[in-house]
């Protein structure tokens, strides 16, 4: 009953009353990924993605959740679709690390409120200075303008990871591409989605759609791939309203992941990089490189050669290909959240594969990927840097 097929026979019996929503039937959905590696494996093209983001609204209606879960759902409504609010819920954090306060050690044996509570700390990166200023509404292109790009800021990506946010607008100002950041662009609403919330999901869809129409792009970059496949589903989150449906299906088209779009419009990043700067990651030889695949890029969106084929343009690094690169990491959202021993178990197998990898540096496009990996390193007591793609060429290139 955990395969995707037997997910899909639960969600029609369980929609045509032949079965009762038992807390039981409910698990098998709550321990799905939402990973979208059975639409790359299935010969029949079935939209997998529609199903379980309708069934998970269903199950949101059936469920009777613990008092912990409804705190965690209540953190994924009100406070990660807000960067404001988000920033608040890290002050503790800020203070704790200031006094050098650390999550207990991980032990896989041991599971219970202490490590529920202490589990987002650890996963917690580095967090940069609290913002002072925004990012700029408009940035230039570096040279002629090929191009006029908007971009998503996001939610996580303008708190913990808004160094990769600026990175990629410089990337794409030295592509020839003017940027617009607007802001008073909304979450995406991909983590409302992915916890059955459509409703909410919706309500903010409508206002980046909105937004983003009106500016004339060519094109709607995103730096996170949980974001940036529901940012191209918008239409199918419409599907019941008409008057919308035509508008978000305009918006959808336009959206692009930072690789694919660089990739698409010819970018070479390795006439722009500065090889004595490739040498910060490694001593006196050519540091490996390798990329993970988040599964929301490689089988949310069928992009994995364009991220690809820009790093392998970046000279100095010798590539590194991943076993088993597009294999869930275990972060898939906010799963590590909910579903921390799936989670931990995926996770235990991707870092063997890193490490057997010999890899000097890291890549993936995407935040949830980025912390899931860095923690598991971490836990090994390995300091392998992981960084977004566009931070890795941002880092190499001349001033």
């Amino acid at each position: 009953m955990d395969s995707p097929r037997g997910r899909i026979y639960l969600m029609r019996m369980l929609t045509e009353g032949t079965i009762a929503p038992t807390p039981e039937t409910l698990n098998h959905f709550d321990l799905c990924l939402g990973c979208l590696a059975c639409e790359t494996a299935c010969p029949a093209n079935v939209q997998y993605h529609s199903l379980i983001e309708e069934t998970r609204e269903q199950v949101r209606a059936l469920k009777q959740p613990s008092y912990f879960e409804r705190l965690q759902q209540h953190v994924i409504d009100q406070v990660f679709p807000h960067p404001w609010a988000l920033e608040a819920m890290l002050l503790p954090l800020r203070a704790a690390r200031a006094l050098g306060i650390r999550p207990p050690k991980y032990e896989p044996d041991k599971d219970g409120l202490l490590r529920k509570l202490m589990g987002p700390m650890e996963l917690m990166p580095e967090l940069p200075p609290i913002a002072k200023e925004p990012l700029p509404p408009v940035t230039p292109a570096r040279g002629k303008r090929r191009f006029r790009v908007g971009m998503l800021s996001g939610c996580v990506m303008n708190v913990i990871f808004r160094e990769t946010n600026r990175a990629t607008i410089r990337v794409l100002a030295r592509a020839g591409c003017e940027v617009v950041t607007p802001p008073e662009q909304v979450c995406c609403g991909a983590l409302l989605v992915h916890g059955g919330n459509g409703l909410e999901a919706r309500k903010l869809a409508k206002r980046n759609i909105e937004l983003f129409n009106r500016l004339e792009l060519d094109a709607i970059i995103v730096n996170a791939a949980g974001c940036g496949a529901t940012l191209r589903t918008y239409d199918q989150l419409m599907e019941d309203e008409p008057h919308w449906h035509d508008r978000a299906s305009a918006f959808s088209r336009k959206v692009r992941d930072v690789s694919e779009w660089l990739h698409e419009i010819g970018y070479d990043p390795g006439a722009d990089a500065d090889p004595a700067k490739v040498q910060q990651f490694a001593d006196r030889r050519k540091p490996k490189l390798t990329y993970h695949d988040a599964c929301h890029l490689a089988h949310g969106q069928r992009v994995r050669e364009q991220p690809r084929s820009l790093l392998q343009k970046l000279p100095g690094f010798d590539w590194v290909e991943l076993t088993e690169a597009d294999t869930c990491c275990g972060s898939a959202g906010t799963y590590n959240l909910t579903q921390p021993e799936m989670a931990n178990a995926l996770l235990e197998r991707k870092v063997e594969h890193l490490v057997a990898s010999g890899a000097d540096l890291i890549t993936t496009g995407n935040p949830g990927c980025l912390m899931q990996v860095q923690m598991g390193l971490k836990r090994r007591g390995l300091e392998v840097p992981v960084l977004h793609p566009v931070d890795l060429l941002d880092a190499v290139a001349r001033e």
